[in-house]
């Protein structure tokens, strides 16, 4: 008899109710169905799989595409009690053997394996002597050679629908517009499943994008003024940035690590251990560092470099706040980053179909940045998502306004033409200001018809406006010589007048920053009772050599320091917090806020 999932749901994971799609799709897996699903990190995708493993007779494989990943997931099923494990290259031979051997005789839930194992011929075999309850395929996006993560090894999975006919097969994913989509049905013979399609939405992230001036000094305040102690991680596009920023973010006092795939695997490896297993930590990294971070504490999200696509920074900014407490997404740009992303689609070497659509992704990831409307309802109409404005971003916090630019846009792209399309921003804007430099007299720039034609605006305006060029396309960056800028192919109807410009408004540099709602509000007490729970958490998890987050989420101790459960009755009632648990945890923790208790009453 196959158990119920909402009795698995509360004796194991500790939570009362489902949430959203969750119920269905695992009500569906269960009965023996086929599923694509899309939900939002930290919506919940992983009980999608993990309840109906626990449901329905023989071993769960799980398809992952990283070790760290397997791990940390494994790990945090044994803290619930269920029996998981992970075969991956780190394992010993005798301790293959032993997963083998618990794998054929019923032993095991749930097993963890990369798509590069699960195609090997004798684990296929192996795997026709074991009583299997489905395959989960995880990070199913990395099937999608459009998409960002691409992993061609996944190309193969859809070879245990035909060897294993009446096993359900489960795809799951957080990212992938509606081509992806598409593809992984496709790929994965998911054409006779059902999809559930959750959205998109990440309402606790606040997402905020910036103008590139001094962005080491602009990252170091925005930690130190909104995120001082908070665990976070900060992209850069190479490796050499990485080093940089992480060893000067040392020397400002912030605890910063560097992660990127030229650092020696041990080194590699030991960085993220040290970011996973401790709070408060700020990791830099490449795009490297990636699928296998599942610490749900993240607070906060930056990028100094340009994303490759809004794919990316979505699934890259989604590694905030898996937890659903506040976090943020903080980015800044500048011109040179758009030269450097188009100058990487063109010089590489995939088709031209292919580098149409990475030109698509990078004009929708530009219009996301440039946009004056709600961040969070652009992003999600690249999903083929939507929602009213959010309140949650900075151009709903701080409106931007928009100018029809179409005559300053014409000014611009006839100065740029007119001077040669060789020379840099600073030189084209000298000659529309009409500033008679030393360089413009000599190449005779001041005879020009452009010439002063736009002395009523500032230079800052014109850095703006050709910012903004850039983005739209209309103006192209020579990155490889000295950044000269030169016309796009699509600019004679703006020329012409055919086609409208408009601008916005960069807010100003002295615009109020937009704190409040970032941290749980708390009173004194209540917050010093969660800094002790913390404290224990950090304790056990040191003693057992695993990260905190495995033992409880910050989401289940904030519970515990509002409810303040006097018995352990009362603590099971506190969400994520199952049997398993409270019998191997509930003691410790309900000391503490008993003790926090008897602090009061002196």
């Amino acid at each position: 008899m196959q158990a119920d999932p909402l009795h698995i749901l509360k004796s194991v994971f500790g939570y009362d109710s489902f949430r959203g799609l969750q119920e269905e799709v695992i009500h569906h897996v269960v009965a023996g169905g086929d599923a694509l699903v899309l939900m939002p990190t930290g919506g919940g995708k992983s009980l999608c799989y993990q309840v109906p493993a626990l449901c329905r007779p023989g071993v769960a494989v799980v398809v992952s595409p990283l070790i760290a990943l397997m791990q940390d997931q494994v790990e945090t099923l044994r803290q619930l009690g269920v029996k998981a494990a992970a075969l991956n290259s780190t394992l010993s031979f005798a301790e293959t053997i032993e997963i083998s051997r618990q794998m054929r005789a019923g032993e095991l839930d749930l097993v963890y394996v990369a798509p590069e194992r699960l195609l090997q011929p004798a684990f296929l075999d192996q795997l026709a002597r074991c009583s299997l309850s489905l395959f989960a395929i995880d990070e199913a996006h990395c099937v999608s050679q459009w998409g960002h993560d691409f992993r061609p090894e996944y190309l193969q999975i859809a070879a245990v629908a035909e060897r294993f006919p009446g096993v359900p097969r489960i795809a799951l994913t957080a990212t992938a517009d509606g081509p992806t989509q598409r593809e992984i049905v496709e790929r994965l013979h998911l054409t006779e499943g059902r999809e559930f399609v959750a959205g998109f939405d990440r309402p606790n992230i606040r997402y905020r994008v910036g103008l590139k001036a001094t962005p080491k000094q602009q990252l170091l305040r925005f930690i130190q003024e909104e995120h001082r102690g908070d665990a976070g991680v900060i992209y850069c596009q190479s490796r050499a940035k990485v080093e940089d920023t992480a060893t000067w973010l040392r020397e400002q006092g912030v605890e910063a690590l560097a992660y990127h795939a030229g650092l020696d695997k041990t080194v590699r490896a030991a960085n993220q251990d040290k970011f996973l297993r401790e709070d408060g930590l700020v990791m830099v990294a490449t795009i490297a560092f990636g699928m296998g971070i599942d610490k749900p504490d993240v607070r906060f999200v930056a990028h100094l470099d340009l994303p490759k696509s809004l794919e990316a920074y979505y699934q890259e900014t989604g590694r905030a706040g898996r937890d659903g407490l506040p976090s943020q997404a903080w980015m800044v740009y500048g011109v040179q980053d758009v030269a450097r992303v188009r100058q990487m689609i063109e010089a590489s070497e995939a088709s031209d179909d292919k580098k149409a659509i990475e030109r698509h992704k990078l004009n929708a990831l530009l219009g996301f940045c440039e946009t004056a409307r709600c961040r969070r309802q652009v992003l999600l109409e690249y999903f083929g998502d939507s929602c009213a404005p959010c309140g949650n971003c900075d151009t709903c916090l701080e409106p931007v306004e928009t100018f029809d630019g179409t005559q300053a846009a014409q000014m611009a792209l006839s100065a740029i033409y007119r001077t040669g399309q060789r020379y840099g921003s600073q030189h084209v804007i000298d000659v529309l200001r009409g500033q008679t430099t030393e360089r413009v007299r000599s190449l005779g720039h001041h005879r020009l018809p452009t010439f002063g034609v736009g002395s009523d605006w500032s230079e800052a305006d014109w850095k703006s406006m050709l910012r903004q060029l850039v983005a739209l396309g209309h103006v192209l960056v020579d990155i490889d010589g000295h950044g000269g800028l030169f016309l796009g192919p699509d600019v004679r109807p703006v020329l012409r007048g055919e086609a409208k410009v408009a601008f916005r408004k960069d807010p100003s540099a002295k615009a109020k920053r937009s704190r409040d709602s970032q941290r749980p509000t708390l009173n004194a007490d209540d917050d010093a009772l969660f800094q002790a729970l913390r404290a224990c958490r950090m304790d056990l998890a040191r003693a057992q050599g695993v990260p905190p987050y495995v033992i409880f989420h910050d989401t289940t101790l904030l519970e515990l320091a509002v409810r303040r459960p006097d018995t352990l009755e009362a603590m099971a009632t506190v969400p994520g917090i199952g049997r398993g648990k409270l019998d191997r945890y509930g003691q410790a923790f309900l000391d503490v806020v008993l003790s926090a208790g008897s602090v009061a009453a002196e």
